[in-house]
């Protein structure tokens, strides 16, 4: 597993005639709860892209992640501190020429990796796959989380629309970078069982409307990292299929 930033352009080079799969990790820079950081989002696709990888090389597959896109649009959170939302379109173009830029270089198999769900910014990608395939040619994958098929796989609390630095993000930063988890803290957050995806239908626009003083949702202290790994084995999985449908071995 190798690290696009890390390679100089000979080495990168090298890398590219391998015709590699590109993971693109994406998150946000946003408030999750007084227990997890603000990058929280940006450790989860960096960390889901990390194990994604080792998953696509034991099947045989080249690969390569490219630097993490760590800003995006999180206008939900705006009321709370270090909060920093893009417009829809600078996060469409960003995205879609990130992309665009990768497939022009001759690194043709491009898939994102996103943990920053927010309704709006799952828009933003769908359009930024769009555009990035009517300029160039070449499909762009998104294995999207909240697609109802990969979405039945995850915790009940996902399910249930409040998992926002509840157990299920807690647990996969658990797994991921423990040392962030202020445990002192989540251990004295109490659950919050509020359907933040059926708050969000309802009009609700920001965290705080929906109820969540604290930005959170869910049930931060029954997280564990044993839920963390099981969840990226999931999501894994969600990625591995997803790039196996999209370049079917031998059409490439």
């Amino acid at each position: 597993m190798k690290r696009l930033a890390d390679l100089t352009w000979t080495e990168a080079a090298a890398e590219r005639a391998r015709d590699p799969i590109v993971l693109v990790p994406i998150g946000s820079t946003e408030a999750h709860g007084p227990h997890l950081p603000l990058a929280t989002d940006a450790i989860l696709s960096d960390e889901l892209a990390r194990r994604a990888a080792l998953a696509l090389e034991a099947n045989g597959a080249a690969v390569l992640i490219a630097p993490t896109l760590s800003y995006a649009i999180t206008d939900y959170a705006c009321e709370f501190a270090g909060t920093i939302s893009l417009k829809p379109e600078t996060a469409t173009a960003l995205v879609a020429d990130v992309c665009a830029a990768l497939i022009g270089q001759g690194f043709a198999r491009v898939c994102l990796v996103n943990s920053h769900l927010e309704p709006a910014h799952v828009a933003s990608l769908r359009e930024a796959c769009a555009r990035a395939e009517q300029r160039t040619g070449r499909r762009v994958a998104f294995p999207d989380q909240t697609d109802r098929r990969w979405a039945r796989t995850l915790t009940d609390e996902y399910k249930r629309g409040a998992c926002h630095a509840g157990s299920y993000e807690t647990s996969l930063v658990l797994a991921a970078r423990p040392e962030l988890v202020r445990d002192q803290v989540r251990a004295g957050l109490a659950p919050l069982p509020i359907d933040l995806a059926k708050a969000m239908k309802a009009g609700v626009r920001t965290f705080v409307e929906a109820g969540a003083a604290q930005a959170y949702f869910g049930d931060p202290a029954a997280a564990t990292v044993e839920e963390g790994d099981a969840i990226y084995a999931l999501l894994v999985t969600m990625i591995v299929e997803t790039v196996r449908e999209t370049w079917p071995p031998g059409n490439g």
